[in-house]
């Protein structure tokens, strides 16, 4: 796979500073039962990096001691991590909201017939990956028949009471199908929601529309297209500094299967961690969070950043505009 860091070192973007840190946002793992074209993370099912059962526990110490507020778990697909569930439920009775970010089709995995359930009994909140209403370009995407695995998803977690009852929130994920952004997100929303109800019977809360990062896969299929340096120009015209108050990295941190502490989640998948505390220090981890001073903290930035500022914006939690 190639890598785009090289050529993303050598852009500027604007200095950041940290506000905070209202949100975890923990990856446990790069094992998946799909693999994504657009995928940043290159996650797929001969991944085996995990979170050891340690870490878990040092995560479950730190979420009890009150400060966090928001619990974000990634992967891979976080539910295949063997201490998916003890996490979930450690965190839900310290009383910190969380997201699980499902790919729909994990719900029909051997052994994880009960999974809907255990969110729904948690009241967890699910962000689901479906980057179309369209089969064709879901299937293009993720592989043939996922369109219909996450549409069956989807009336599973409906018949939970997702979608409708105010402790079920359900959200979709957008990504554009190639390098373009996201149209604008209250316009697509109105979209899926008619044609998901319509078709399928399916509803849902809102629709998160996510800006494609030219990093892993994604970026390693623009370099071999010869379209690395248009889309990287699209962003950087794109770009507006009214973004640059509301992006993620700003109030969230990114925790690795490891522990390691980033900046963001594409940090991550860079090898980019989060700043020492002093000049030529250790990489921070999750036993550092603590007690590490957070506030005012540098953000480390790269050319993908353009990512989050270009047009209506993006984030973890959908455009920001």
């Amino acid at each position: 796979m190639l890598d785009t860091l090289p050529k993303l070192e050598t852009i500027q973007f604007p200095s950041l500073r940290r506000q905070g840190v209202d949100t975890l946002q923990v990856n446990l793992g790069y094992r998946c039962n799909q693999q994504c074209l657009h995928c940043h993370v290159n996650a797929g099912p001969n991944r085996s990096e995990q979170m050891a059962p340690e870490t878990v526990d040092t995560l479950i110490e730190l979420l009890a001691g009150g400060k966090i507020r928001t619990l974000d778990l990634t992967g891979g697909a976080p539910e295949l991590h063997p201490a998916f569930r003890r996490l979930v439920s450690a965190a839900r009775a310290a009383g910190v909201r969380v997201i699980d970010r499902c790919n729909l089709t994990i719900l029909e995995e051997p052994g994880e017939e009960g999974l809907a359930q255990f969110l729904a009994d948690e009241s967890v909140e699910v962000v689901a990956s479906l980057p179309c209403y369209l089969q064709s370009n879901v299937d293009a995407q993720r592989g043939k028949g996922v369109f219909e695995a996450s549409v069956r998803g989807l009336q599973r977690l409906n018949a939970l009471g997702y979608g409708s009852e105010p402790d079920k929130c359900l959200n979709l994920v957008y990504n554009p199908q190639g390098p373009v952004l996201p149209p604008p997100q209250a316009a697509l929303e109105r979209d899926y929601k008619r044609r998901l109800l319509e078709e399928h019977g399916v509803i849902f809360n809102r629709l998160l529309t996510i800006t494609n990062m030219p990093i892993n896969r994604f970026g390693s299929t623009l370099l071999s297209r010869g379209e690395f340096n248009d889309y990287m120009r699209l962003l950087r015209d794109a770009h507006l500094d009214a973004n640059l108050a509301g992006v993620m990295c700003r109030t969230l941190v990114s925790v690795d299967w490891q522990g390691l502490l980033y900046d963001c989640d594409f940090n991550q998948m860079l090898g980019l961690p989060m700043q020492p505390g002093e000049a030529g220090g250790a990489a921070p981890g999750l036993d550092d969070l603590a007690t590490m001073a957070i506030e005012g903290r540098p953000i480390v930035v790269r050319g993908h950043c353009y990512g989050c500022t270009a047009g209506q914006g993006s984030s973890c939690g959908g455009s920001l505009s």
